[in-house]
């Protein structure tokens, strides 16, 4: 009888499995049997460490030693089988490069993030052999990261120190966050917003660079599903009482037309999630200007405000919820920018923001000194800061610290009338002035024809307040009824700052190291760009050691622009 195809079910999984760690290690046949069980005890303790410290990750760890292609062999397939698609090596005594590693890496895609942490340990020199294959790799033009931390020499469960752990930690989750986007989709409504070429939608680059899809769909669309009422009339009674209960006479609604078209603002915020949850999204973005809100032309149809700051928010009306990252202005690169570095905290909240008024230092203190507030030890006065000001995607957790309840930020948040110049469609506004004191990384991706190559321009960053007359002068030199945050770079100079900015917008999450981003780059091939003169090279215990292949290849951009090449 003829062998017959094999069909597969008709049931498919709702929801897309996380990135799969697979913990091992290569092994020498000839070292003895109490040393072979150490190295297996620290494949298991390393594995299970990254198991309880990043969530977004499943883990899987082996006992058979990759001694050789044989066990090479093995080990491939029970990772293939377990969906691996991520390399952590934890090795702990000498083995064979080319019998080992090389022979399992060489079954798994070439992007495979690989990692070899090992403590720096003399007896079965596990260090040497990470040497070893890390040199090997690098010299044929893959890329791998080193992590030579510390555990003891002895003991059979030698338990690994924290540095070396944070170091594997911050490592995983930025190989999480490259892997999990691959074959992932972001939808954007509406074409290029407002003209602005940095916003553009590369969709052929993202796609090579990231693995993610752009779907792009009409507003239209969502025109009509808004006339059409497509939306659950119980659950948008619930999230404008949930709106009101929170906000009181906060909210800004003087007629029932501007209460009708708050209501229709958060009718699209249902509509749209829905849309998203069906396309399995992973973040969106809105045109709103020209068309949608802006253009006399047509019929101007409510702004989207708390719609996008919504969908940036750790909650709503339903509960906790995981950020959901969201651009307006249909800005791709803003997206992804989000995209990007919230995953990278497992789920903090980004904020959109107009790189809008740079006030330097000398400005910003004449005006103090002119309303009797001058501070001369405070950090805004000694550097000066950028209001972040934009009327769309201010993630409504920016409104108070890290951890506040729902109700201690949302006491912090007004919605008032949109601004009539820029929204002849009205609806509502949001309005809040970030506390001082979170601290983050600032950052805007931006794409190059040129080389084919994203670059990403970041310094770490954290938040400021100002004396009350002082807060009133600067929000109302842009525009006072949007979100504003006083952000102010670590290492940028306010002159340099204000030149470098690669697009109008820029965005920030809380709680994100700069070595987890740097392996973040390297691990997707974006360039790392930190043109601050005060900025060092290599600050130890802050960043990410330097991986050898760019050691090699005349630097980080030289070699990220030949991996590019490959692409």
């Amino acid at each position: 009888m003829a062998r017959q195809a094999v069909a597969l079910s008709e049931t498919v999984r709702e929801t897309a499995k996380g990135p799969v760690v697979g913990v091992f290690s290569a092994g020498d046949p000839r070292v003895d049997a109490e040393s072979r069980e150490r190295c297996r005890n620290i494949v298991r303790m390393v594995a299970d460490r990254i198991a309880a410290a990043v969530p977004a990750v499943e883990v899987v760890w082996t006992p058979i030693l990759v001694d050789g292609e044989a066990q090479a062999d093995a080990v491939a397939r029970q990772f293939k089988d377990a969906g691996v698609g991520i390399l952590v090596c934890a090795p702990d005594t000498w083995a064979f490069p080319q019998l080992s590693v090389i022979s399992l890496l060489q079954q798994f895609p070439w992007e495979t993030p690989i990692n070899f942490t090992c403590g720096n340990s003399g007896p079965k020199p596990g260090v040497v052999f990470a040497h070893a294959i890390n040199g090997a790799i690098a010299q044929y033009g893959r890329l791998s990261h080193l992590n030579v931390g510390n555990w003891p020499d002895t003991g059979m469960e030698p338990p690994m120190s924290d540095a070396t752990a944070e170091a594997l930690i911050d490592w995983v989750w930025a190989a999480a966050a490259a892997v999990a986007f691959r074959g992932r989709r972001v939808v954007v409504f509406g074409h290029d917003s407002m003209g602005m070429e940095t916003a553009l939608a590369h969709i052929i680059p993202t796609r090579r660079t990231f693995g993610i899809e752009i779907t792009r769909l009409d507003m239209k669309l969502l025109a009509d599903m808004l006339a059409k009422k497509a939306y659950d009339a119980d659950e948008l009674r619930a999230l404008r009482a949930w709106i009101d209960g929170h906000l009181g006479d906060r909210l800004e609604v003087p007629t029932p037309e501007d209460s009708e078209r708050f209501t229709q603002s958060l009718a699209m915020y249902l509509i749209v999630r829905d849309l998203m949850r069906d396309l399995n999204a992973v973040g969106g973005g809105f045109m709103s200007q020209l068309e949608w809100g802006s253009d006399s032309r047509g019929i101007p149809l409510p702004v989207a405000d708390a719609m996008e700051s919504l969908f940036n928010s750790t909650f709503d009306h339903n509960g906790p919820k995981t950020p959901l990252p969201f651009a307006t202005e249909a800005d791709v690169q803003g997206l992804l920018t989000m995209l990007f570095l919230s995953s990278l905290t497992g789920g903090n909240p980004p904020l959109f923001m107009d790189f809008r008024k740079v006030w330097e230092p000398w400005e910003l203190n004449a005006a103090a000194r002119e309303l009797n507030c001058f501070e001369p030890e405070a950090l805004w006065a000694k550097k000066g800061l950028v209001d972040g000001d934009n009327s769309g995607s201010a993630s409504l957790d920016w409104a108070a610290a890290p951890g506040a309840s729902v109700e201690e930020i949302m006491a912090r948040v007004r919605m008032p009338l949109a601004d009539p110049y820029y929204f002849p469609g009205l609806g509502n506004s949001v309005n809040f002035v970030s506390p001082a004191g979170i601290r983050g990384i600032a950052a805007r991706l931006g794409y190059s024809a040129m080389t084919d190559v994203f670059s990403l321009v970041w310094d770490e960053a954290e938040t400021v307040e100002l004396p009350p007359a002082l807060t009133e002068a600067v929000c109302n030199a842009s525009t006072p009824t949007w979100p504003h945050t006083f952000v102010v770079p670590r290492y940028a100079a306010m002159g340099e700052y204000k030149q470098l900015a690669p697009a109008n917008h820029f965005h920030m999450v809380w709680d994100l190291r700069p070595a987890r981003l740097e392996y973040w780059m390297d691990l997707t091939n974006v360039l790392s760009a930190t043109p601050w003169s005060a900025r060092p090279r290599y600050i130890q215990g802050t960043d990410r050691p330097l991986p050898l292949i760019y050691v090699q290849n005349g630097g980080e951009d030289a070699t990220k622009m030949r991996l590019a090449g490959r692409r």
